[in-house]
């Protein structure tokens, strides 16, 4: 075969190729415009990128650590020095064992599994019933540092109060408040040693046992000298801050109780919910500060 030939056969081979091709119909790209929405993957949840945080920054279980680490460090000196309060409490106190409060959900218990499903469901706001399932099914870890933490004052001698805004409602007719032996059963099993029923005090387990958690703070106070306060929220440590005031107001308690933090109140960082949020009206982009 001479080149010349092998040329022009190639030469028709393609001249053929371009023709087919030109007879195909090709669908037309779609011009943009300003109410085309352009979206990859799952769309958007208000709450993802706090939940990402939660459950995959070193941040976050940095700053867990952290926090308990400090508060372990200071529960000898807790313990011994029989004036140590984490609220005003009478003389008589000094005469009482001594006691630290905690919040349960995102202080001991880690739930964000329940928020992480929320955000792939794309399902917006809380649903009783699905969170009461989570409850029951007792599967949250631990947040880091918390266990070590209420292992080590138990030892000592300090008893670990579990007052939580987890809800009391019976499933069936065999138990008031079945949520609070998930709990129990949760809480021993990410290796918490010691914690009877006694210890854990759920919202709604008594009358006037509301999302307010002064009530029970108070209560804790009549039967021993509490020393420390653990939570994620900052109504786990002081009333009348979770409804009716603006975060200015917030802020300036923050600052009034300064001494406090760090030494007897210990504050674990949630963003995924709390009062934080619940107390910002709408439209909420209105306390965004730009520049």
């Amino acid at each position: 075969m001479s080149f010349v030939s092998s040329a022009a056969r190639s030469a028709s081979t393609i001249a053929a190729l371009l023709l087919l091709s030109a007879c195909q119909t090709v669908a037309p790209t779609p011009a943009l415009n300003s109410t085309t929405t352009v979206t990859t993957g799952t769309p958007s949840h208000a709450n993802l990128n706090s939940v990402l945080w939660y459950q995959t920054s070193a941040e976050f279980r940095a700053n867990s650590i952290q926090t308990y680490n400090q508060a372990r460090a200071l529960l000898t000196a807790a313990k011994a020095d029989r004036s140590w309060t984490a609220w005003p409490q009478s003389a008589a106190a000094a005469q009482l064992p001594p006691a630290i409060i905690v919040d349960i959900d995102e202080t001991i218990l880690d739930n964000s599994p329940a928020a992480a499903r929320d955000v792939l469901n794309n399902q917006q706001g809380f649903n009783d019933a699905q969170w009461d399932n989570w409850v029951a099914a007792a599967k949250a870890q631990a947040v880091p540092g918390a266990v070590a933490f209420v292992n080590a004052a138990e030892a000592m001698g300090i008893k670990v109060l579990y007052i939580s805004n987890r809800g009391c409602k019976a499933r069936d007719e065999k138990s008031n408040c079945p949520q609070k032996t998930d709990t129990i059963a949760n809480l021993r099993a990410v290796g918490i040693q010691k914690v009877e029923e006694t210890q854990v005090w759920l919202k709604g387990e008594q009358q006037d046992w509301s999302s307010e958690k002064q009530s029970r703070r108070e209560l804790a106070m009549q039967q021993y000298r509490v020393v420390m306060s653990v939570g994620d929220d900052f109504g786990d440590f002081l009333p009348n801050v979770k409804k009716d005031i603006t975060p200015p107001q917030r802020a300036a308690l923050v600052d009034q109780h300064q001494a406090l933090w760090g030494s007897k109140w210990f504050m674990l960082t949630n963003p995924t919910y709390g009062s934080w949020e619940t107390i910002l009206a709408a439209p909420k982009q209105q306390y965004l500060r730009g520049f």
